[in-house]
């Protein structure tokens, strides 16, 4: 079964706001077995929403719009609504019953926009909206379901969670659809594709793969299709075992998982500490490690040392080997992460010294050359990198490829305490 999305706001096609509405309703949709056909934003001009859905109608059996529906002349709709549907606006009693229940423990004083928002379409079956003014509303034209909501994300999330989506489970019997990701690092897209294509030519023909590479890492998307749920989840468990099995080192974690946030694991599990060293990255590491909540139980600090002289003071460089070799190097870069862990008493220390650019480059060492370093309780460590020029996405892939160096580490050194 399929689905169009339409996002109604002058508001969106401007970038004043990021349309969040589409992505949400998706996932719950693709949850329930709906594939997504489209995904639209259009204006707010009575024309463009009648040509709109008359595009849509009778397509798709399901078509959800959000936005318009509020109490300004900027919300037009409803407008619209009464010429596609041919129908008129009435009062519904309930909804202003509803309205003046809502907005008179406020403070609010009711006045005539408020009491407008009382006026649905005739034709329409009220959705209630127990969180706003304006309720939702549901019509059916050349066998297309058309469903309207509020374009405030709660508010559109309460009438899908309460009203919609139970009206359509009562109405289809929908297949399943499951998804798994499977999160890498340390391999390109097309190294990795290359590395898993016997494992990908022998997935069954229920299970489809999706490779969706980010400058964080690449994701590996499973999705399983079918009428049986129980098999589809055992099937994904296996074909990721499987995928487990021929590339191991590449993977660091699953769904929603994080690089630090699963290095964080590591780490207390081991009951070890961390610090690091940035230049670079700017901090951007100590930020990742950070957004995890319990962090302080194994990070001890960091020290950004974008100047040599700070190299030198804070991290103990020998000043010599930055005017032997440069700060961008392998020297200087062990010598950041061995004076990061002595300095601040951890047992790991992850470095990094690099030219991000876009300019500062030179024939040596052009832009996007990083030097990363992870010293441990017995060894050094160091990795050249070259990135683009693009400054942003240096940085992110400097973090990752430094944190990922870190984890390799923290697994092929099974310390005896685990």
């Amino acid at each position: 079964m399929e689905a169009d999305i339409i996002t109604i706001g002058d508001e969106i096609l401007i970038g004043q706001i990021v349309d969040t509405n589409s992505a949400w309703m998706a996932q719950q949709l693709n949850d329930e077995g709906i594939n997504i056909r489209q995904i639209i934003s259009i204006s707010d001009r009575v024309e463009h929403i009648i040509n709109t859905l008359r595009e849509s109608s009778g397509k798709v059996p399901l078509v959800f719009v959000t936005g318009g529906l509020g109490p300004t002349k900027d919300d037009r709709t409803k407008r619209a609504l009464c010429t596609f549907f041919e129908t008129t606006l009435i009062e519904d009693p309930k909804v202003l019953d509803h309205i003046i229940q809502l907005l008179t423990p406020r403070g609010v004083l009711i006045n005539k926009l408020n009491q407008e928002q009382a006026l649905v379409p005739a034709t329409a079956t009220i959705l209630a909206n127990k969180l706003g003014t304006a309720p939702g509303l549901w019509f059916t034209d050349k066998g297309t379901i058309f469903v309207f909501m509020p374009g405030v994300p709660f508010e559109m999330k309460y009438i899908m969670e309460y009203e919609v989506l139970p009206r359509i489970k009562k109405l289809y019997n929908t297949a399943t659809i499951l998804h798994r990701t499977v999160l890498t690092q340390g391999a390109a897209e097309s190294m990795l594709a290359e590395r898993i294509a016997n494992w990908e030519e022998g997935l069954p023909d229920c299970v489809s793969l999706a490779y969706l590479p980010s400058p964080h890492h690449v994701r590996l998307r499973l999705t399983a299709r079918g009428e049986n749920k129980k098999y589809l989840l055992k099937l994904l468990d296996q074909e990721i075992k499987q995928l487990a099995e021929v590339i191991p080192d590449y993977i660091f974690g699953y769904e929603d998982d994080t690089m630090a946030g699963n290095i964080g694991k590591l780490l207390e599990d081991r009951g070890m500490t961390l610090s690091v060293a940035e230049s670079c990255t700017g901090g951007n590491i100590a930020h990742q490690i950070t957004l995890n909540p319990g962090s302080s139980a194994y990070f001890k600090g960091g020290i950004i040392a974008y100047s040599n002289e700070l190299k030198t003071s804070l991290l103990e460089v020998d000043a010599q080997l930055i005017s032997d070799y440069g700060a961008v190097s392998r020297e200087v870069v062990e010598a950041m992460a061995m004076g990061a862990r002595k300095v601040m008493g951890t047992e790991y220390a992850i470095a990094t010294s690099g030219i991000a650019g876009p300019a500062g480059g030179t024939e040596d060492k052009p832009v996007g050359t990083v030097w990363i370093a992870v010293a441990g309780p017995e060894t050094v460590i160091s990795r050249v990198s070259n990135f683009a020029n693009h400054r942003e996405r240096n940085i992110i892939r400097s973090s990752q490829n430094a944190l990922n160096m870190l984890r390799l580490e923290l697994l092929k050194n099974k310390i005896s305490n685990l």
